[in-house]
């Protein structure tokens, strides 16, 4: 809840970490917030109790905290990265995720990877928009449901 801060977690139990990705993204240049050390913190927590991180493909967080890109060997904790779409567990948009796992013994099957949601359309002013910037924030910013399940899920595969 808004009344508790994920930074002061200290355990025991694996969780799941969604750091605020303003300073960690494409648009971090623009980032105007004081929340930049949740990340580090984030994955300080993973590494510690288990559990997962997520965060938007291509995050900064990933070259800073030194964590395996998708596709790359686990690093000294035992933590890798997968890439998944949002769309697949029902955002309107791809959205593509990069998700740090560590002590999962067993992933939970991912849905059926879903036809690609349609990247962008010219307006008639002849400018690109792409199916995230025809949502608003708020709809860019949800999680989806499934997703959310998923997500939870895969922290229970951690061993306690």
């Amino acid at each position: 809840g808004i009344d508790r801060d994920a930074r002061t977690y200290v355990g025991p139990h694996p969780v799941v970490a969604h750091p605020p990705c303003g300073a960690w993204g494409r648009y971090a240049h623009r980032y105007l917030g004081n929340d930049a050390d949740c990340g580090p913190r984030a994955v300080e927590q993973v590494r510690a109790y288990g559990g997962v991180l997520e965060h938007p493909r291509d995050s900064r967080l990933w070259s800073v905290c030194r964590l395996p890109r998708p596709g790359e060997p686990p690093d000294a904790f035992g933590g890798f990265s997968v890439e998944v779409y949002q769309s697949d567990f029902g955002h309107a948009a791809d959205k593509r995720t990069w998700l740090y796992i560590v002590g999962a013994v067993d992933i939970p099957a991912m849905p059926p990877r879903l036809a690609s949601v349609p990247a962008a359309y010219r307006k008639p002013s002849g400018r690109l928009s792409t199916a995230l910037e025809r949502m608003s924030k708020t709809e860019r910013h949800l999680t989806p449901p499934a997703f959310a399940a998923w997500l939870l899920d895969l922290a229970r595969q951690v061993p306690r």
